[in-house]
């Protein structure tokens, strides 16, 4: 299995390929197609994610010592975005979640290409990636509450 890191060096390389970005926009619009779709059971409030343009749903179950991710989205540049970080950190430990440091969107150019709204999106993916690994993290081992 590879790690976050490897994951998200394989987007890196991915988007870099690309020297337009209107190639870069059409990668990202391609990625969001490959996405699975969640389901209408994913589309309650509690999965919305603030700080997002469009309308983008985020949910999480924790299995074996890992956290997967299912979402969606209703714009396709930011399903796109969704695939993206889906890819990225689903099927990693809490801890690997809760330690890597997001470097790949400035590394892939994401951050300055993305319209404000989109980028602040983006993050506020990751944020609730974050705390869903601290939320999985917690339940199955109390005692990190302790420290």
């Amino acid at each position: 299995m590879q790690s976050i890191q490897e994951k998200a060096d394989q987007i890196v390389k991915e988007l870099n390929q690309f020297d337009d970005w209107l190639d870069k926009y059409q990668y990202i619009i391609d990625k969001g197609k490959e996405l699975p779709t969640a389901g209408l059971e994913i589309k309650i409030d509690e999965n919305l994610i603030s700080g997002c343009q469009s309308k983008v749903w985020l949910t999480s179950e924790y299995r074996d010592g890992r956290v997967y991710f299912k979402g969606e989205s209703d714009a396709l540049i930011t399903r796109g975005l969704v695939s993206i970080v889906i890819q990225v950190y689903s099927g990693s430990t809490p801890d690997e979640i809760l330690s890597f440091e997001p470097k790949f969107i400035e590394q892939a150019g994401l951050s300055q290409h993305l319209s404000p709204t989109r980028n602040n999106g983006l993050l506020s993916m990751i944020k609730q990636i974050k705390l869903y690994a601290l939320a999985w993290k917690i339940k199955n081992n109390p005692s990190t509450l302790k420290k």
